[in-house]
């Protein structure tokens, strides 16, 4: 599986080591299990619809989203 990063993505990335290590490391965490069992797990992992049909989200927190 290949993992990329959007430009914004990886911006927010770059803000999560700076200002918030806990949420850094659940996102960590999320992109490892994503890699092993993209369609299960913790995230609460859900399939898009429209226009991003055929990719998944999971839940970083309540506001934040992992596409």
């Amino acid at each position: 599986m290949r993992l990329v990063f959007s430009e914004n993505a990886w911006e927010d990335y770059l803000y999560w080591q700076k200002t918030d290590k806990k949420t850094l490391e659940r996102i960590n965490a999320l992109i490892k299990e994503i890699q092993r069992t993209p369609f299960t797990g913790t995230g609460k992992p859900e399939p898009l619809k429209f226009g991003l049909a055929g990719y998944w989200s999971r839940r970083i927190d309540r506001e934040h989203r992992i596409v």
